[in-house]
């Protein structure tokens, strides 16, 4: 029995929706994205289609998927950026953005936020916990000297 292509591995996987979408009905990650195995290893499909139908994704790029659908396949929804867009483009990036205050309420503000690694993070809530570690030093510091003497 003849093996089949892999032009027709992936095309007999994928299903076209109405908002054209083609939608990957073969094997997915835990992540969402299709995959599928090419020369024993294991691909991702929306990446797989994109070589197969337009070109070669350059070195250090990712594809973004701008129907935001992760188990679309179709390459004419893909578009190889860098990974610092593909990241800022995702819903994750926009809702944070948006925030002008940390979980405790304390202002993102020049003075009271740190940017480290791209991520915001909130000094007063720094310090609040740089203050509390100093004090459970200190009780179990005094905890110890009570028991040894």
């Amino acid at each position: 029995m003849k093996r089949p292509t892999l032009e027709e591995r992936l095309f007999s996987r994928c299903k076209e929706n109405e908002a054209g979408c083609w939608i990957w009905t073969g094997a997915k990650a835990g992540t969402g994205y299709g995959h599928i195995v090419v020369e024993g290893r294991a691909r991702p499909a929306h990446r797989v289609m994109y070589e197969f139908l337009i070109a070669d994704v350059p070195e250090g790029l990712d594809l973004d998927h701008l129907c935001r659908v992760r188990h679309c396949v179709n390459p004419w929804h893909l578009e190889p950026v860098t990974r610092q867009v593909n990241i800022v483009r995702g819903e994750k990036p926009a809702i944070n953005a948006g925030k002008t205050h940390c979980p405790r309420g304390h202002v993102y503000d020049e003075e009271n936020t740190i940017v480290y690694r791209g991520s915001r993070f909130c000094l007063a809530c720094k310090r609040e916990r740089g203050r509390e570690y100093q004090r459970r030093k200190r009780e179990a510091q005094n905890a110890v000297s009570l028991d040894t003497r």
